[in-house]
């Protein structure tokens, strides 16, 4: 969903800025699918007429065959080729294909695309230090013979901090799976593109952003200009919510906002802390509560079912709580949240759309990674950015409610929680900058039509 509704961004960013162009998206909604996307899709194509949804047919198999998500969407864009052919070779008998943009998932496309004689450019739905671990990893992988798990050792990577061999994307960890091996090889197709769109602005990240545009990040092939058009962040949807009427009775600055992304869900154990921890610290929260996962396989595509709050939650935490904390059941509108006076601060997964939402409204967070590149991610807005303090996990990737309290805590009040407060506000003011008339990101995008 994240990467769709990126894609969905980019798309209305081209036709605002360049209109002589339309934008017709290729998506794959496999019958798994929760009915999220579909309902989403329903909504741009009957606000955005200038972006048209082209439906893949679906690829009927099993997802309980495959070992993880990212095996299942790898196995249904590889399948898909056929149907991809057919829709390019039907788009152009009546439109002039200018640019093929796909996400960085769809690489086995550019086998079809290279057919039709038409610029094919990946749009990366993470940030350009993500980018550049990406564009280096084949050379990581050419020196060393450890998987990362076994390595306990820091890696070093041009233009970024070094990364901790535990916290690299989670499935390139072990390098004798075939997830690590499909990772592999989108890296190596990186550089054979005619560009790289990124979802982030120059001065987020300037010291990867070099690295990659000096070349040192692939040292022995050229590599491909890249364009940074961000931060692409959704508008803020449904303002009628009942979370943001109780906001707006809070004092400015004053919530801590908790929410973990379309696909995160803790424990019962680990929400019984994370309770604790929100109750000890004394401080107004909003949290996002989804139900715990179910240990059961064929689960793993069913929606959840309502959470059963006074189950979940320590006995007597909601009414002992009821005058500053405010739990809400699986959604938040989390841009309108954002963006609200109230929020003083986020306790996010890391997923690069919620950071860079994040970034827009100038609102310092505590990372508390969970999975794909979030671990990576938490590195970077901790070491390299200075937009977050760390949630730090025991071995066993619990989460005390002593830890809870103290970050909340830090983040929410003077001294450490200062330090992210000054950098957050400054990136929210160079983020409205770089898309503004005249900034990098327009400037960029710019470029990127002129190529075209």
């Amino acid at each position: 969903m994240g990467h769709l509704i990126s894609m969905v961004e980019l798309g209305k960013l081209i036709t605002k800025h360049h209109p002589s162009y339309s934008v017709i998206i290729l998506t794959l909604i496999p019958s798994f699918n929760t009915g999220a996307t579909a309902a989403y899709v329903r909504h741009i194509s009957a606000t955005f007429p200038a972006i048209t949804f082209h439906h893949l047919p679906d690829i009927p198999f099993d997802p309980l065959l495959f070992p993880s998500m990212e095996a299942i969407v790898l196995e249904l864009i590889r399948r898909s080729n056929p149907n991809v052919n057919n829709a390019l070779k039907s788009i152009s008998e009546s439109s002039n294909i200018a640019a093929f943009i796909m996400d960085s998932f769809c690489y086995p496309a550019m086998t079809v695309v290279r057919g039709f004689n038409v610029p094919v450019y990946y749009f990366f739905t993470s940030g350009a230090c993500c980018l550049a671990m990406f564009f280096y990893m084949p050379t990581i992988h050419r020196t060393t013979t450890e998987s990362f798990k076994d390595m306990n050792a820091l890696i070093h990577f041009p233009g970024l901090p070094p990364i901790p061999s535990s916290d690299m994307v989670g499935p390139m960890l072990d390098r004798t799976t075939a997830d690590y091996s499909a990772l592999l090889e989108i890296c190596e197709q990186f550089p054979k593109s005619a560009g790289v769109i990124i979802n982030t602005f120059d001065s987020l990240e300037p010291r990867a952003i070099k690295a990659i545009t000096d070349g040192v990040c692939v040292p022995d092939n050229p590599t491909p200009p890249i364009y940074c058009v961000g931060p692409l962040v959704a508008s803020g949807g449904d303002d009628s919510h009942e979370c943001l009427k109780w906001l707006d009775l809070q004092p400015t600055g004053s919530v801590v906002f908790l929410c973990f992304g379309s696909m995160c869900a803790f424990t019962s154990e680990q929400l019984k802390e994370i309770a604790k921890g929100l109750e000890m610290s004394g401080h107004r929260f909003l949290w996002v509560v989804r139900s715990p996962p179910s240990n059961k396989n064929e689960d793993r595509f069913v929606p959840p079912p309502e959470p059963e709050l006074d189950v979940l939650l320590p006995e007597g935490f909601l009414e002992r709580t009821k005058e500053r904390g405010l739990v809400v059941k699986k959604w938040a509108p989390q841009v309108a949240v954002l963006g609200h006076k109230s929020v003083g601060g986020f306790v996010t997964h890391c997923g690069w759309n919620s950071v860079l939402e994040a970034i827009t409204f100038g609102v310092p967070m505590v990372a508390w990674p969970l999975y794909a590149e979030q671990r990576f991610n938490r590195v970077m807005l901790r070491d390299e950015m200075k937009l977050a303090l760390s949630m730090d996990e025991l071995g066993d990737g619990m989460v005390t409610s002593a830890e809870v309290e103290k970050r909340v805590r830090q983040l929410m009040e003077a001294n450490e929680g200062d330090d992210v407060r000054a950098v957050a506000k400054a990136r929210k003011e160079e983020a409205l900058a770089a898309m503004s008339e005249g900034g990098s990101s327009l400037v960029a995008l710019a470029k990127l039509v002129a190529s075209w």
